[in-house]
């Protein structure tokens, strides 16, 4: 096999690793949010997770220092990829089911899309429009299953993610250039600084019962730290290093559609008609909008 051929093989085994990976975090951490409430336990995680990455980046000779002027970027995408991205999507799992949580989420690359001309001076093209219509006509089945009747509770889910997809959408447009920084030391420095203010803001507000959480709890926990936060962020990096960007982005696809699948599988979440024809449209608008990726 030659390097090429093997660059490909490896990055396409990462990339399944890190599409399922995160992709089973959504039905575990609906689990863990029965017994422990959003923001502390996703914020626990996060701490955990940035310190396992500061120790592999330490390990790997990487200097973890921040230039003063890369501050207030950092800060600017520590909020809009982490603490709007996970956190509101997260305290969104408390109100609404995975498949309408993964869904929603994961237009983000249409809003990128569209968000980029008022905020980067990038027209949007037809196929940005018709990528639109696609993921608002997916999303609009998906929650128009009950007729659309909606209580406080998933109103304020359904905000919150799309609040989350938009904001990591804006952090996209407006961090395009890279900080000075290796990729891990960044990613480190991003989930720490945005799960650090989770976890106070859960510790102070949200009362956690420390002892609450059962032996399935605590696996769930273990999981979102070890998995999703730590051993995915390195197989997307080497993803990254070994295929093309259209083909790692669209390759993201595969984590709301395992996502929705794995919920039907561990939580009896439903899995029909409708949900199917909301995954193919939200699905093929969010292609549509990754082809210039």
């Amino acid at each position: 096999m030659d390097a090429a051929r093997r660059d490909k093989w490896i990055g396409s085994l990462c990339l399944g690793v890190t599409a399922f990976g995160w992709a089973l975090n959504w039905p575990l951490m609906k689990i863990l949010l029965q017994q422990w409430p959003p923001l502390f336990s996703r914020g626990l995680a996060g701490v955990a997770s940035a310190l396992i990455l500061f120790s592999i980046a330490k390990a790997r000779g990487q200097a973890l220092d921040v230039p003063r002027e890369a501050i207030p970027r950092l800060l600017f995408a520590s909020f809009t990829n982490v603490f709007a991205w996970m956190g509101f999507g997260t305290v969104a799992m408390k109100f609404v089911p995975v498949s309408e949580g993964a869904l929603i989420v994961y237009t983000m690359p249409i809003w990128a899309t569209l968000l980029a001309w008022p905020l980067a001076g990038i027209r949007p093209k037809p196929v940005d429009i018709a990528a639109l219509v696609l993921g608002m006509g997916g999303v609009t089945v998906l929650l128009g299953g009950g007729g659309f009747s909606f209580d406080i509770g998933r109103i304020a889910g359904i905000i919150l993610l799309f609040a989350a997809a938009i904001l990591f959408a804006i952090g996209n447009i407006l961090n395009r250039v890279p900080l000075p920084m290796p990729p891990l030391v960044v990613v480190a420095w991003q989930v720490g600084l945005g799960c650090l203010v989770m976890l106070i803001l859960g510790a102070a507000f949200e009362q956690p019962d420390y002892g609450a959480l059962t032996a399935q709890g605590f696996a769930c926990l273990v999981y979102m730290t070890v998995v999703p936060m730590g051993i995915c962020y390195l197989t997307w990096f080497e993803t990254l290093r070994r295929l093309p960007p259209s083909s790692a982005s669209t390759g993201m696809l595969l984590v709301p559609l395992i996502g929705v699948i794995s919920a039907a599988l561990i939580l009896g979440e439903p899995l029909g008609l409708r949900e199917i024809v909301a995954m193919v449209l939200v699905l093929g608008g969010v292609t549509l909008a990754l082809q210039k990726a």
